[in-house]
């Protein structure tokens, strides 16, 4: 069987699976966040955290749940890896310095899972279990938490309350990533993935060097780090380590489970606004672009010129043989368009233009099906945009979902997608000018600026992949792309509760002959056309002066 037509075996598997599960997991997720009973474990959780799961929240209490209970969680990760020496199975690692210690905490609480270390000769684990993966699950539940406030917002009417955080926190741990984890950690230990807490193994390679090889529970944080769409690996390889990700079939199964969630949540959307064809539409814009991207950087990768690419069938710099050119370019646009940042290949190693392709999925807004929940909400208020731009085109008051689309909904929802450029160029900016990005840089040129801009771009979009070139681990970059994480993943969210929120209180609008069917195809081209025009508008200097510079040259 040759290569190209076993990719698209894999690629037509994955479709088939994904449309499988969307439609029986996202009524599941509905159900789960609409239900008003409380199981016995979550009694015991909100009993010890002192919340009222029945009290419902206006935004502004909505928000400082999130807020708090993030700040607490960047605290205790913090404090964590500083002490990380004294817990039992510490495996002799030091702890973490200050600045990275920061950079991970904000790092894993923003979902975003970047790192500038090497889980496995750094982190104890303790650290890995009781801080890191941990922070997969409840990173992961906030982003879930804010877009079904969001949803909500556009389901109710005439009232302020959006829920209740605790309770959509807890449900969302408890009733469906444990479980989807659970199962597939089982799957990944029996295709051969590590599962133990054993101590560092040396062992003699066959040049007979020495090579220390460490274990621990790496199937586990495997699982929700997919799953969540985290991204934070265990091993440095990442989910190209064989450890994490041992042959075809668990690399399979890690590109479904990081994009399990996301496209299922529309459906979730659908169901909890009372017109799944609504759901249709969203998730019909996601895996349009999500398509688009597989092909254009599988067939950038395969057509990659130079002699030693023909040879090898493709440009396998920087990719696992075993994977391959489909595989890998499959693997890289799901991530980054996942916010994951779990990789199993170089994205430094990828030419010019699939890079190009790579930062231009995560400058989209990670919307294509995006994180968990960051994908639903971002994509809604995309969806908000372009109502809004058809709505001038008519000369009509834009209106969705029942919803006007007035000047207060408008200034949220651009101040919304205005966050992330701002962190984004000014951070690439300030690296480039202060000389920091420079002496970072593995490259000069075009693809040692691509390197920096993916950093920062990186970071603030929440994503966590990076282009390995790039020396992050310096004082400065620590900082700033903590901060970035920080402000890149809780900003957003001040708008998407606001906007949520006077969404609620609003009075119903009937539906008339002028108004614009939201869940028409029509609709869903009008929506693609929109966000690739914006990013376009918003990114294309950027992107001319790296990866299109480097492609074209």
């Amino acid at each position: 069987m040759s290569s190209v037509l076993a990719d698209v075996l894999v690629v037509t598997a994955l479709i088939g699976a994904l449309a499988l599960v969307h439609r029986p997991l996202g009524d599941y997720m509905a159900a789960v966040f609409q239900s008003e009973k409380h199981l016995r474990a979550e009694k015991w959780i909100y009993r010890s955290v002192g919340a009222n799961p029945d009290a419902e929240m206006r935004w502004p209490a909505y928000l400082r749940g999130v807020l708090v209970f993030s700040a607490v969680s960047v605290l205790f990760l913090y404090l964590l890896q500083r002490i990380q020496g004294k817990f039992p199975l510490s495996l002799g690692f030091k702890p973490i310095t200050p600045d990275q210690a920061f950079n991970t905490a904000a790092s894993f609480v923003s979902n975003t899972n970047w790192q500038s270390y090497s889980g496995e000769v750094a982190m104890s684990h303790v650290t890995q279990t009781m801080g890191l993966a941990v922070q997969n699950f409840v990173s992961a539940a906030v982003g879930i938490a804010v877009a079904v406030a969001l949803v909500r917002g556009f389901a109710r009417s005439r009232t302020g309350d959006l829920g209740n955080f605790w309770a959509d926190l807890v449900r969302c741990v408890i009733r469906i990533l444990v479980p989807i984890s659970v199962v597939a950690a089982v799957i990944l230990i029996a295709c051969g993935a590590v599962q133990n807490f054993g101590d560092i193994h040396t062992i003699t390679t066959l040049t007979g060097d020495k090579q220390a090889i460490s274990p621990g529970a790496v199937a586990s944080q495997e699982a929700i780090k997919d799953v969540g769409t985290n991204g934070g690996g265990f091993f440095n390889a990442n989910s190209a380590h064989p450890f994490e990700n041992p042959n075809g079939f668990t690399n399979w199964l890690e590109i479904f489970l990081l994009l399990v969630i996301p496209f299922s949540l529309p459906r979730t959307f659908g169901r909890m606004v009372g017109n799944v064809k609504q759901g249709y539409a969203i998730v019909g814009a996601m895996a349009t672009i999500w398509f688009l991207g597989v092909i254009a950087v599988t067939w950038i990768e395969y057509a990659h010129p130079g002699t030693a690419s023909q040879l090898a069938g493709g440009a396998m710099e920087g990719k696992e043989q075993r994977f391959g050119e489909g595989n890998s370019s499959l693997f890289a646009v799901s991530t980054t368009m996942t916010s994951t940042g779990s990789v199993n290949s170089f994205h430094d190693s990828f030419s010019g233009l699939s890079g190009g392709v790579l930062l231009l999925g995560m400058m989209l807004g990670e919307i294509a099906p995006g994180g968990v929940g960051s994908g639903l909400y971002g994509m809604l208020i995309m969806a908000i945009i372009a109502v809004f731009i058809a709505g001038l085109m008519v000369g009509r008051t834009p209106e969705y979902l029942g919803k006007k689309i007035g000047t207060r909904e408008i200034k949220l929802a651009a101040c919304y997608i205005l966050i992330t450029p701002t962190l984004m160029l000014i951070g690439t900016a300030l690296a480039m000018a202060l000389g920091k990005g420079e002496s970072s840089m593995t490259n000069i040129g075009a693809h040692g600026f691509s390197e920096v801009l993916y950093a920062y771009t990186s970071a603030s979009n929440n994503n966590g992949s990076a282009f390995a070139g790039f020396a992050a681990n310096t004082e400065y970059h620590n900082t700033m792309l903590g901060l970035c994480m920080v402000l890149g993943r809780f900003l957003p969210m001040v708008f998407v509760l606001a906007l949520a929120g006077s969404l609620a209180e609003q009075k119903p609008v009937p539906p008339t002959a002028g108004t614009l069917r939201t869940e028409k195809p029509l609709f869903t081209g009008l929506l693609v056309g929109a966000i690739l025009i914006i990013t376009g508008l918003t990114f294309f200097p950027a992107l001319a002066l790296g990866p299109l510079a480097e492609g074209l040259a």
